[in-house]
């Protein structure tokens, strides 16, 4: 018979590299994906399913992560950034064209999709790079950060896939920020990003004529923005995604219409309601009482792991707990400001709610190596 001293010790042994703050905080946010996926995917519950299966290879992967220890990622982590650029040249020279992207590489046996690799070989070099500099960083080690940001962003950009290219550069420019980015070179970038967003909003409808055309963007990206501007420039088209995922979204009213009773949703005038907009269908059902949970659950998942960064030993293990930490929110902004329509559609997922695998594989990646900081910064200790 096993007695509670050896279940305890056993978990301890299992679990004992997860951090229970954060894992309480994923499985709450987990819970409340599956319990609005059912309700987006109920025509197809198949796909709940499958959920249920990536949730269970992604908590693997996260902890298998937390295994690993910091000195160990350190070293891998300039491989993993070669190989990742290398593989994005693959892509842009013979890669698989699908829905007029080209973002694939057929492998024979299956397909990869190298820009994911990014997400966390971004930081995880940057994090590298800066800890080698730690006693002496200066003006030129951040101009050669970025050229190391720059590379994989404009490859991944141009396959299109802006969404992927904001999340890996908003990794990286996270490890130079904490990395002591200075303010005078921050701020005259930030005011540029202000003029030309005033400058967007004050002449968009002379830039958005037809045979206007924007340097260095795809007709479809402009098409987007101009989209986000006036939905009712294309109410059928792309600003159809914009209209009914705010009609959803202002429908909830204070506490939603209830589980399984939002109409935008099972009238299927939401697209893509199982995955990035997600949001759209939890907002109607739950209202704002249930956006402010969810708002509550991803700031204390964030606030935890920029305890961890803060906490932890070396500056390798700060940059790269704090840009992780970071990308949570990021993912968070882009994903909710599109569905609400203050942003253009870029097609990033809800973290830990929406459906998919990949995406998921990713994020519990990123989630196992802050238990990997936590759990090594109390071993240093001891």
């Amino acid at each position: 018979m096993i007695n509670a001293a050896q279940l305890k010790r056993g978990w301890r042994l299992a679990f004992g590299q997860l951090d229970a703050t954060l894992l309480a905080t994923i499985v709450i946010l987990l819970c409340m994906g599956m319990t609005v996926l059912y309700s987006a995917t109920y025509d197809t519950p198949a796909r709940f399913y499958d959920q249920m299966r990536n949730i269970a290879v992604a908590m693997l992967v996260m902890w298998v992560a937390a295994q690993v220890p910091p000195q160990t990622l350190m070293r891998v982590a300039l491989p993993i950034y070669t190989v990742g650029v290398a593989l994005l040249i693959a892509v842009a020279m013979f890669g698989a064209v699908r829905k007029g992207a080209r973002r694939w590489l057929d492998l024979g046996v299956t397909s990869i999709q190298p820009s994911e690799i990014m997400k966390i070989a971004m930081p995880l070099t940057l994090a590298w790079y800066f800890h080698k500099r730690e006693a002496l960083v200066r003006t030129r080690d951040y101009i050669l950060a970025g050229f190391l940001l720059l590379l994989p962003v404009g490859l991944i950009a141009k396959q299109p896939d802006l969404g992927t290219a904001i999340l890996v550069f908003a990794a990286g420019l996270y490890v130079i920020f904490f990395a002591g980015l200075s303010w005078k070179l921050i701020l005259p970038v930030f005011t540029a990003a202000l003029i030309g967003l005033g400058c967007v909003l004050y002449f968009g409808d002379q830039i958005c004529e037809p045979e206007v055309q924007w340097p260095g963007m795809h007709d479809y990206q402009k098409h987007r923005i101009c989209t986000l501007l006036d939905p009712s420039t294309d109410p059928l088209g792309k600003g159809f995604h914009t209209i009914q995922s705010t009609i959803a979204v202002g429908s909830g009213g204070a506490t939603g219409k209830g589980w399984l009773k939002g109409t935008q949703t099972h009238l299927e005038f939401i697209p893509e309601r199982h995955t990035d907009f997600i949001f759209a269908v939890y907002s109607e059902e739950f209202g704002l009482v249930g956006n402010c949970a969810l708002l509550l659950l991803y700031l204390c998942l964030i606030g935890r792991g920029l305890v961890i960064a803060a906490n932890a030993p070396t500056m390798f293990a700060r940059l790269l707990a704090g840009s992780i930490s970071m990308i949570f929110f990021t993912y968070t902004f882009v994903n909710m400001g599109m569905v609400s329509g203050v942003l253009p559609v870029v097609g990033v997922p809800l973290p830990l709610v929406s459906y998919g695998g990949t995406a998921l594989v990713t994020l519990f990646l990123g989630l196992g190596i802050l238990m990997s900081v936590q759990n090594h910064r109390k071993l240093v200790q001891t």
